[in-house]
């Protein structure tokens, strides 16, 4: 019996150092896919010159014309860690990974604030795991390159709103013909949680959901 169960736990010893083994060897393809990703995006918008690029946008929003309602409520809903990640947030990507094995989905994915601008501006929808490893590389750059404030400024300049509407300014005209400064405090929460589902929760198509 002794010898058996010695067996047993040798096999398990190594059924657990095969399964480690196999995560870091995809692991590691994982990261050279996502970083040669990564690598591709540059030469036709390198992360240094980002800013300068999306800031001369017409329209672009800077933070001293935004509510800070709305700048509270985005970091609330959106990345409440943002002030104090470099990029990416092990915390929340633990969180995520948790919440999707307890409810067998992928509903979360632990991207921060700065994981979805360089989804947004580098790479497309599409998803895979590849790409959100490219999106880690991606943060991580634009974090070195820039403060909060820029970060914040570059996402919410360019997220989609619905309706047509990309970035804060136009979602304020579009749907309350105001100025991003001129929006109430409601109207403000309201712009801050559109984005996670801008066609299911627009004032256009569902002003009930909306409010």
């Amino acid at each position: 019996m002794r010898t058996l169960k010695d067996l047993l736990k040798r096999l398990l010893c190594w059924a657990l150092l095969l399964a480690l083994l196999v995560l870091a060897a995809a692991g590691t393809v994982l990261g050279v896919q996502g970083w040669k990703l990564y690598r591709a995006t540059q030469p036709e918008l390198p992360a240094a010159q980002l800013y300068e690029t999306l800031s001369a946008r017409p329209g672009f929003t800077t933070c001293d014309a935004i509510p800070q309602t709305y700048i509270d409520a985005v970091i609330a809903v959106e990345d409440s860690r943002f002030e104090l990640h470099h990029g990416v947030d092990p915390v929340a990507i633990v969180r995520a990974l948790w919440t999707d094995l307890r409810t067998r989905s992928l509903a979360e994915g632990g991207s921060t604030l700065t994981q979805q601008l360089a989804k947004n501006t580098l790479f497309t929808q599409e998803k895979h795991l590849a790409r959100k490893a490219a999106e880690m590389f991606a943060a991580l750059a634009i974090e070195k390159q820039y403060n909060k404030e820029q970060i914040f400024e570059m996402y919410v300049n360019t997220i989609y709103f619905g309706s047509g509407h990309y970035g804060i300014g136009e979602a304020a005209q579009g749907y309350f013909g105001k100025t991003p400064l001129q929006l109430t405090d409601a109207e403000a929460v309201m712009l801050a949680g559109l984005p996670n589902a801008p066609s299911a929760y627009s004032p256009n198509s569902s002003p009930d959901l909306a409010v």
